[in-house]
């Protein structure tokens, strides 16, 4: 039989550096670490307008069973993010208004998960975040070990306790803790060059001509013509 474990300690990257990466968004912070990191994008926010950056506490779960979920609740720290995945492909509602509300309290500020949810308006009117495979309304057991804070395959990426999770409208992309900071800066760097760009883009100025593509559009065989 494999071993099934609570870690009840994880290092965690700095606050600072997991408040920056989240202001920045999925889609900057996946592009600045080289496109890497990405959840699958079925991996999808059940609300509009939520985004959340934290610390990652993981779950290994059984399919259809919730019991590591309430394990894991135990060992959350204020601004941490509950990502659960499970040893094998299924869709049942995993948490609902009930869990999310006990997550909540001990601190958690949002859930991504390998499965679905349930609960959906309760939820939105808690404001807890969540990212999932859907809504679903099937009920879980309560029967089956798992493991909390060990390293997880979530949604085709790989997730270690305390890496930083964010997520928002565009999905979640995932930064490894020993990256975090390295990656910060080259989220800053991207928004810094970001802004410098939509200045001469909104001054008019083509990306054709901003990004040098007219030769790579010539090379393509692409043609400018004025008739038909």
């Amino acid at each position: 039989m494999s071993e099934h474990v609570v870690i009840r300690e994880i290092d965690r990257a700095d606050q600072a550096v997991i408040a920056g990466l989240a202001t920045a968004g999925v889609a900057t912070v996946y592009e600045a670490q080289g496109r890497r990191g990405l959840l699958d994008t079925e991996i999808r926010p059940i609300q509009r307008g939520a985004r959340i950056g934290g610390s990652a506490v993981t779950v290994s779960s059984a399919p259809g069973d919730n019991l590591m979920v309430h394990a894991a609740i135990e060992v959350l720290r204020a601004g941490d993010v509950l990502v659960v995945a499970l040893t094998e492909p299924a869709l049942y509602g995993v948490v609902g208004d009930l869990l999310a509300t006990s997550m909540r309290a001990h601190g958690c500020v949002g859930l991504v998960i390998d499965s679905a949810v349930r609960d959906s308006a309760e939820l939105n009117e808690l404001g807890f975040p969540v990212w999932s495979r859907g809504i679903y309304s099937a009920g879980t057991a309560k029967a089956t070990a798992g493991s909390v804070n060990v390293k997880v395959m979530c949604a085709g990426a790989t997730v270690s306790p305390g890496d930083v999770i964010v997520a928002d409208d565009d999905g979640v992309v995932v930064v490894r803790r020993d990256e975090a900071g390295s990656v910060l800066n080259a989220t800053q760097q991207r928004l810094d060059k970001e802004a410098a760009t939509r200045t001469r883009l909104e001054a008019g100025e083509l990306g054709v001509d901003f990004y040098g593509l007219r030769d790579t559009l010539s090379d393509l065989g692409v043609q400018y013509r004025d008739d038909t």
